[in-house]
C-alpha cells in the first residue's frame, strides 16, 4: 500500500484529489496539508512514500517545503501538481528534490500512474512539463527573466508576489531582515524593476502570479 499526503492550500482540491486517491487500488491518504509549514510538521508524523505538492501557497510555499522534506526525508518522494507548466518552475522543482511534475489539468489516471512511478524509485514528468524542460534546455530556447534567479531569490519574489512583509519573510525562512532586504534588492537589479509593484506585475505578465495588482496588498 502506498501511503500519500496531499499539500495544497484549496480545500476543495485536496479533498477532492484525496477521495480520487482512496479509491484507486493499492494507494491510501493518510494525511492532507494546506500550506509548506504544515507539510513539514505533518509528513514528519505520517511518514508518506509519497507527497503531493503545490507550488504557490501562503507561507513558505512548495518550492522550500519541498527542498526541506526531502532534505530531511530523502525517502519520501515529492510530485508536484500545479498550474505552473512554464519554467522556471519545473526545473527549480525538480533541482529542490521533486520526483515527478504534473499539472493541475492532468487525467486522474495520470496522478496514479505517477505516484506509483515515483513510489518505485522512477522520474515521471507529465508529456507538457517534458516539453517546456526540454524546449527550455535546448539550444535557442526561450527563457523568462526568472530563469536567472537563484533557489532562494525565487522563493523570495514568490513571497514578495503574494503580499508578504519583509519581516514575514524573514521569520518564515530563517534569514535576517538585512538578508532579505538584500534578496529584495538584488531581484529588483536582476529583473529591472523598481518596486514590488512593477515586480508582480512583471509576474503576472509571465504566468507567475494570477488576479489583480494593487498596492495595499503588496509589501513595501
Amino acid at each position: 500500500m502506498i501511503k500519500v499526503m496531499v499539500v495544497d492550500d484549496h480545500e476543495l482540491v485536496r479533498t477532492g484529489i484525496s477521495r480520487i486517491l482512496n479509491d484507486a487500488p493499492g494507494i491510501r491518504v493518510v494525511a492532507e496539508a494546506a500550506s509548506g509549514e504544515e507539510a513539514l510538521r505533518v509528513a514528519a508524523k505520517k511518514h508518506p512514500d509519497v507527497l503531493l505538492m503545490d507550488v504557490s501557497m501562503p507561507g513558505i510555499g512548495g518550492l522550500e517545503a519541498t527542498r526541506k522534506l526531502t532534505q530531511s526525508h530523502p525517502e519520501l518522494k515529492v510530485i508536484v501538481v500545479s498550474v505552473h507548466a512554464e519554467e522556471p518552475f519545473p526545473s527549480r522543482m525538480l533541482e529542490a528534490g521533486a520526483r515527478g511534475y504534473l499539472t493541475k489539468g492532468c487525467a486522474v489516471e495520470e496522478i496514479i500512474t505517477a505516484i506509483k512511478t515515483v513510489a518505485e524509485g522512477e522520474r515521471y514528468l507529465g508529456a507538457d512539463i517534458a516539453q517546456t524542460l526540454a524546449l527550455a534546455h535546448a539550444p535557442g530556447g526561450q527563457g523568462t527573466p526568472f530563469d536567472m534567479l537563484s533557489p532562494r531569490e525565487l522563493q523570495v519574489m514568490l513571497m514578495l508576489t503574494q503580499g508578504q512583509k519583509p519581516q514575514t519573510i524573514s521569520d518564515k525562512l530563517c534569514l535576517s531582515p538585512k538578508t532579505v532586504s538584500t534578496y529584495r534588492h538584488r531581484l529588483y537589479d536582476k529583473l529591472g524593476v523598481a518596486n514590488d509593484i512593477e515586480l508582480a506585475r512583471l509576474a503576472m505578465n509571465y504566468g507567475i502570479i494570477e488576479g489583480q495588482v494593487g498596492e495595499p496588498s503588496l509589501a513595501k
